[in-house]
C-alpha cells in the first residue's frame, strides 16, 4: 500500500512476485487506504502497525494468542518509548506517560477490557472490522473500539511491544497531542454506544474514566481544583488543604522551571514529569 510515493519504493515492491502492489498517486490519507486494502485481506487476524515502529520477535505469537478465547475481538500491544541520556523534556516525559499508559491498560484488561489501541501494534478478527468515517482523526482508537460496541473484549498484550523514538522536541509533540485530543473529542460524540451503561456496565465505566474523562473535563478541573484549594485555605485553618495546597503549588512552579530549562535546553530530567504532565493536558484544552 503506498499513497503519493515519489521516490522508488513501488519499483523495488514489484520486483517481488508475492507482495500485491496498491499503489495510488493521490494522498487520501490513512483511513483511505486502509479501506482501499481491506478487500485483498484474507487472513483471519489483522495487525496494525505503524512505519516508525520496530516490533519485538515475538510480538505477533504474543498477540495472536488471546484469539483463543472467542470473546476477544482485538488484542492491543504495547508501546515504548526509546529515550537516551541527551532526553529533552518530550522525550523523557513521554516515557513516563507511556509506562503509566500501559500499567492503566494492563488493569483495565485484568478488570474487562481495554478501552482502545494505539496505532503503533493491535490486532482485530478480520470479520469484525468496521469502516469509520472518512474523516476520523484517531482511526486505531475508533476500529477498536468499533469492535468493542459489538461486545468483544480488547485485550492487552505487554510482551507484543511497538518501541519507537519519541518526538522530536516539544513542539512536535504538542501538536501530536493537540490533534489526539481533538480526535478524543471527535471519537466521544460518535461512540455512543460504548458510553451508554446499559449496554454493558463493566465497559462502559472503563471508557468513560479511562477515555471520556480525559479528554473532557480533567484539565479544567485541575485549574479549578487549585482555585478552589486555594479560597479554603484562605478562608479555614485546615493543615490537611494547607499541605494540599502548598504541593500543587510546588507541582506547578517545577512544570514552570522544567519549561524554563526546557527552553535553554537544559536538561534536568525531574523536572520534565510534571513539565510534560501539564503539557498534555493544555493539549486537550487545545484540541
Amino acid at each position: 500500500m503506498t499513497d503519493g510515493s515519489t521516490d522508488s519504493t513501488t519499483d523495488k515492491l514489484n520486483r517481488f512476485n508475492d507482495i500485491v502492489v496498491l499503489h495510488e498517486d493521490s494522498r487520501a490519507g490513512k483511513m483511505a487506504a486502509i479501506k482501499r486494502s481491506m478487500p485483498f485481506v484474507e487472513g483471519e487476524i489483522l495487525i496494525f502497525t505503524d512505519a516508525n515502529t520496530f516490533l519485538n520477535n515475538d510480538a505477533i505469537k504474543e498477540l495472536v494468542k488471546h484469539y483463543q478465547n472467542d470473546k476477544v475481538g482485538a488484542v492491543a500491544g504495547e508501546k515504548r518509548i526509546f529515550v537516551d541520556e541527551t532526553a529533552d523534556a518530550s522525550s523523557a516525559g513521554e516515557g513516563f506517560y507511556w509506562k503509566y499508559e500501559s500499567l492503566l491498560k494492563k488493569w483495565d484488561y485484568e478488570l474487562y477490557s481495554n478501552a482502545g489501541a494505539a496505532g503503533e501494534l493491535f490486532s482485530i478478527r478480520t470479520m469484525l472490522y468496521q469502516n469509520v468515517e472518512a474523516d476520523t482523526i484517531i482511526d486505531d482508537h475508533m476500529i477498536a473500539m468499533r469492535i468493542a460496541e459489538k461486545g468483544y473484549i480488547i485485550a492487552y498484550e505487554p510482551k507484543a511491544y511497538a518501541m519507537e523514538t519519541a518526538s522530536a522536541n516539544t513542539a512536535e509533540e504538542l501538536k501530536r497531542k493537540i490533534r489526539i485530543a481533538a480526535g478524543g473529542i471527535q471519537s466521544i460524540f460518535r461512540l455512543k454506544k460504548a458510553a451508554n451503561p446499559f449496554n454493558n456496565p463493566v465497559f462502559t465505566f472503563q471508557y468513560i474514566s479511562h477515555r471520556v474523562l480525559r479528554w473532557t473535563i480533567t484539565p479544567f478541573l485541575l485549574i479549578i481544583l487549585l482555585i478552589v484549594n486555594g479560597l479554603i485555605v484562605y478562608s479555614y485553618d485546615s493543615i490537611f488543604y494547607k499541605v494540599i495546597f502548598i504541593l500543587q503549588i510546588l507541582f506547578y512552579t517545577l512544570s514552570i522551571l522544567g519549561f524554563f530549562f526546557e527552553s535553554k535546553n537544559i536538561r534536568i530530567k525531574a523536572l520534565f514529569v510534571p513539565y510534560y504532565f501539564c503539557l498534555m493536558n493544555y493539549a486537550v484544552i487545545a484540541g
